[in-house]
């Protein structure tokens, strides 16, 4: 069979099984929300409100109906393209989405982009001398920011960067004073496509502190990866090889080690694409940063069942698009894996 259609095949597997584990996940997120304690009707109208109101509410919203029909009409709907209605602002969930999506992927792409550049320069930089100060230096840099709780990392770079030293606002994610550039929904692109340049510091002054700090946090990943590859990689036989040609270090390192041990670094992506949404949560609510992690935790404490089931679906196709496109990716540029 040729490469093409070993990769055709391998790319319909994969997306025939993305409706499943779609499936599987909406319908885990709708069963955890039911067996939850706690009941939406008191999120919105509160313990004390009359027993007709509360009983006219849980019918206008569907929910003094049996599990199994609710069942139904979520997963008709989410076939149809319909996640719902908010309970609590009686807003599409689809909007809500569309409204929050951009500034999460705008916080989290510059996340991973800092990330990735700041890890694997530190999985680097320890290579020319195993075991040395530098190499020790920068595992123990990978353990403690890959161990380090989100939640602390953020409020000690609110602390210091934003309380103590007053660079950089607090939390939010454009100055309340300026009007927030329109089009896309990306701030970045928008206020840089406008030319206005008092938007686009706005933006970057309100995304540094979320975006490093998530970054930061994530780059332990890319250090460790990229430390363990290549050392793997500088004892292999084709290494050995290119040194006993008389090749320099430099040389064997860059054009030899260092490409197969990205591969493998590469394959990661997708995984930390899945730590990049846990820790965004965090981070969302910390700086305030109004996306969809935010939203959620937001639907969360409020019960609102459309909105979580809307946003983990979502957020779950994402995540399966971008490990499928990074897995093809790697089969394109190694060769020797097979399916």
């Amino acid at each position: 069979m040729s490469r093409r259609n070993e990769l055709l095949r391998y790319l319909g597997a994969r997306l025939a099984l993305a409706p499943l584990m779609l499936w599987l996940i909406a319908s885990l997120v709708f069963l955890l929300l039911r067996v939850a304690p706690g009941d939406p009707i008191d999120a919105l109208l509160g313990p004390k409100a009359p027993a007709a109101v509360r009983e006219a509410l849980r019918q206008q919203l569907g929910l003094d109906q049996p599990l199994t029909v609710q069942y139904g009409h979520f997963i008709a709907n989410l076939l149809h393209g319909d996640l719902g209605v908010s309970q609590a602002s009686q807003e599409p969930v689809a909007a809500i989405i569309r409204q929050s999506l951009p500034a999460s992927l705008e916080l989290g792409v510059t996340a991973l982009l800092l990330a990735a550049m700041v890890g694997l320069a530190v999985g680097f930089s320890g290579i020319a001398r195993p075991e040395g100060k530098l190499d020790l230096a920068g595992r123990l840099y990978g353990i403690g920011t890959y161990a380090l709780p989100p939640f602390w990392a953020a409020m000690l770079v609110q602390l210091v960067f934003a309380v103590w030293l007053g660079w950089l606002p607090v939390g939010g994610r454009f100055p309340p004073s300026l009007l927030p550039p329109t089009g896309t929904g990306f701030y970045l692109f928008d206020s840089f496509r406008a030319g206005n340049w008092s938007q686009l510091q706005g933006t970057v002054r309100h995304l540094a502190l979320p975006a490093a700090t998530l970054g930061l946090l994530l780059s332990g990943i890319f250090d460790n990866a990229l430390r363990l590859n290549l050392r793997r990689a500088l004892d292999s036989d084709y290494v050995e090889a290119a040194r006993s040609r008389g090749l320099g270090e430099a040389r064997v390192v860059l054009r030899h080690a260092l490409p197969n041990a990205l591969l493998p670094v590469l394959t990661i992506t997708g995984i930390t694409v899945a730590s990049l949404i846990g820790g965004a949560l965090l981070i969302e609510v910390t700086f305030s940063w109004p996306g969809i992690a935010f939203r959620l935790q937001e639907a969360i404490s409020q019960r609102d069942y459309p909105v979580v089931q809307g946003i983990v679906v979502v957020v779950a196709a994402l995540v399966v698009m971008v490990t499928v496109l990074v897995d093809l990716l790697v089969a394109l540029l190694d060769p020797r894996i097979r399916f």
